[in-house]
């Protein structure tokens, strides 16, 4: 009968002792990871306070809202279009704590406690802002889907003109007032109207703004 040497050791031997040793190595990590809390779920709702139109509001908003939907879809001010849901036609267009700005571009949890003016806030059926009349005197729309954003727009340009902040045609940075039928095309020109009513929104503009057109 062979007598097996108590000193040697089989490579199934090695290989077992190898596995427990490293079972036993990862048991703690393992127990941390358990017990490590859980990540917050990108849909968990987030408490966003906005005052639009002059009132406060506060709205439980997944964190992918986009402010347009937060408009339209959670306090039902529908003004306010979606056109393209890309940056590219202007139509969502509202006015941010005094800029214009593409509310389908921007998160709504990016402006908490941010002022937000959309068309409803500029002017009511009763009481129309005077841009709002402008474009009715001049027949600044024809379909009208663009028309919210490129009052909310035209409304801010003149903002803008009057602050003395310049566009990429201004060619006297001195000069003021900044207003002319280029500068406002070239400000206007991120807000598409498909029915091609351009000449007639700079006309309402120049009205507002007290200039011959």
């Amino acid at each position: 009968m062979e007598r097996t040497d108590p000193c040697l050791i089989s490579r199934r031997d090695v290989l077992v002792a190898s596995t427990s040793a490293a079972a036993a190595m990862a048991a703690p990590g393992a127990a941390a990871q358990t017990a490590a809390p859980a990540v917050t779920d990108a849909t968990t709702p987030t408490r966003v306070s906005l005052k639009v139109n002059g009132r406060s509001h506060t709205l439980a908003l997944d964190n992918r809202t986009t402010l347009l939907d937060a408009l339209r879809e959670h306090l039902h001010l529908t003004g306010t279009k979606k056109g393209c849901d890309h940056g590219q036609c202007g139509a969502c267009t509202a006015i941010v704590d005094g800029r214009r700005i593409n509310t389908c571009l921007t998160l709504a949890v990016m402006h908490e406690g941010a002022s937000v003016t959309t068309i409803e806030g500029l002017g009511t059926p009763r009481s129309l802002h005077p841009m709002q009349r402008a474009f009715v005197r001049h027949d600044g729309y024809q379909c009208g889907y663009c028309t919210p954003g490129q009052v909310c727009s035209a409304v801010a340009v003149l903002d803008e003109v009057r602050s003395g902040i310049p566009s990429h045609v201004t060619a006297d940075l001195t000069a003021r007032p900044l207003l002319s039928a280029e500068e406002l095309r070239e400000r206007m020109s991120g807000n598409i109207c498909r029915c091609g009513a351009y000449s007639n929104i700079v006309d309402a503009m120049m009205d507002v703004a007290g200039s011959k057109a």
